[in-house]
């Protein structure tokens, strides 16, 4: 992070050294203002010379020398006897912390005794160095503390920066996670915008975190707030009933948090042999069975009846029966579509009618477009006889997507379609979920599908190796089944 304010301040120091400091600090503090009107007063005919640059690196040398120093700092670990002696300027203190500032103007000697916890004590130099330098080299682990140090002594400029470093670092690779460690540090401080970007993250690419080391630090409250998501991106229900099995055998919860991560588990979106065999083999479901044989004895009214009949005597407009962002083919498939930018794409591909097993056995086939320009919504696309797609072109635009069925039957009666776009990206040698878009049947296509993606540059975040990786989800949802119980 590149702090600009020392750098062209300083610059006037040798005209105004005549002045108070305190006008010097004013001065500075108002740097922004007052470099916007002295390059007003310049005519054109006047050449800027730059050697910012220097003047970093002798302020460095003045960090690193401690020439000239007029207050030493003591920084204490707390809880140890370690002490980190640092040598610093008072001027330069006072004008990146309004904290350091009344600490030197109540101070009854040229020491400062500062109490850190351990992990802030570690990092004290480097987020000292920040206040000369205007920049600093973070690793993961460092993150925390610097925000710490940052929020405890008001360096607006370096808070705001890790915060901008966390959520731009959530998919780096660690040995043993921190995805959930930032997520609990930004409840913690109460930073939600920070606390939603982790918990977004986790959920969109949850079929990573859970085969992770990461899952099983997984808090009790983070747990269950995940499991009630419906936006959960993963292979499939089972795979999520099994991982949470593992994190309760790992974290040995209290019988209460057990009880309500298992009844948050959609046990109609598992097919019918497989809870059949956890009924039986499963040791968590043996031992909790009496908790959740409620929802256990609806998910197979669920898979043996027809969704007509069961929604004419339950509820069938609730969790249980509504599916998540599920990856295994039976409800979508990925679409990898080379050289966005060239030509409309139209590809193929059938789903499972709906996650009754009443639904299993038949199929709805799905016409997908994709056109790197946009179509007026007044142009509807029309269909050759072996069902594909024909768009209508037209110059300029965004990237449109149309998922539309290819057939219409009447097993689709009462059963709606909700169809998601995942949009895949590479973020720190990893491929992460970028963007996750929701349409419903009645639209036919996502209304802001790309918006912001630049998809002519090679380097666009949104593509990977000149390719854009898509994946599209068709959740079928029973809800307009909906009729008065009987």
């Amino acid at each position: 992070f590149r702090m600009a304010p020392l750098v062209n301040i300083w610059k006037l120091v040798g005209q105004i050294n005549s002045m108070k400091i305190e006008i010097i600090k004013g001065e500075l503090k108002g740097h922004i203002e007052f470099e916007g009107k002295l390059e007003s007063a310049l005519d054109s005919g006047v050449t800027i010379l730059n050697h910012s640059m220097t003047l970093v690196q002798r302020l460095e040398n003045l960090f690193m020398s401690g020439n000239n120093s007029d207050v030493t700092l003591r920084v204490q670990t707390i809880n140890t006897d370690e002490v980190k002696v640092l040598q610093a300027h008072s001027l330069v203190l006072s004008l990146q912390s309004d904290v350091f500032e009344e600490l030197l103007l109540s101070r009854n000697s040229s020491t400062l005794v500062l109490r850190e916890a351990p992990d802030c004590a570690a990092v004290f130099d480097k987020f000292l160095r920040y206040f000369y330098c205007g920049d600093i080299g973070v690793r993961l682990e460092q993150a925390i503390p610097l925000h710490k140090l940052a929020s405890k002594y008001h360096v607006g400029t370096l808070q705001q920066g890790m915060t901008q470093y966390m959520t731009q670092h959530l998919s780096s690779d660690s040995p043993s996670g921190h995805v959930v460690s930032w997520y609990n540090y930004a409840l913690q401080i109460g930073d939600s915008a920070l606390r939603d970007s982790c918990l977004q993250y986790l959920s969109w690419n949850l079929s990573s975190v859970l085969q992770s080391a990461e899952w099983g630090s997984i808090s009790d409250d983070l747990l269950l707030s995940l499991l009630q998501r419906s936006d959960l991106i993963l292979q499939s229900e089972l795979e999520l009933f099994e991982a949470l099995e593992a994190w309760i055998n790992q974290n040995q919860p209290l019988g209460a948090v057990v009880e309500s991560a298992l009844r948050a588990i959609r046990y109609g979106m598992i097919p019918p042999q497989h809870l059949f065999r956890l009924q039986k083999q499963s040791p968590l479901l043996v031992k909790y069975y009496e908790a959740i044989r409620d929802l256990l004895y609806l998910a197979f009214q669920f898979h043996s009846a027809s969704p007509i009949q069961l929604a004419k005597y339950f509820d069938v407009n609730c969790s249980i029966f509504t599916p998540r962002n599920y990856l295994s083919s039976s409800w979508g498939s990925s679409w990898i579509i080379n050289n966005p930018t060239r030509d409309d794409r139209s590809f193929s591909f059938q789903t499972q009618l709906g996650p009754s097993g009443h639904d299993s056995n038949k199929r709805v086939t799905w016409n997908a477009l994709f056109s790197p320009r946009w179509l007026p919504l007044s142009a509807r696309s029309t269909y050759t006889e072996l069902g594909a797609m024909q768009p209508t072109r037209t110059d300029g635009g965004r990237p449109r997507i149309i998922v539309t069925p290819a057939t219409s039957s009447p097993d689709f009666a009462g059963v709606g379609f909700q169809k998601t776009v995942i949009v895949m990206a590479r973020q720190q040698g990893k491929v992460v979920v970028r963007h996750v878009y929701n349409f419903h049947q009645s639209t036919e296509e996502a209304g802001d599908f790309l918006v912001d993606a630049d998809l002519q540059r090679r380097v666009s975040e949104y593509l990977i190796d000149s390719s854009l990786y898509l994946h599209v989800v068709i959740k079928p949802v029973y809800h307009s089944l909906l009729l008065s119980r009987k």
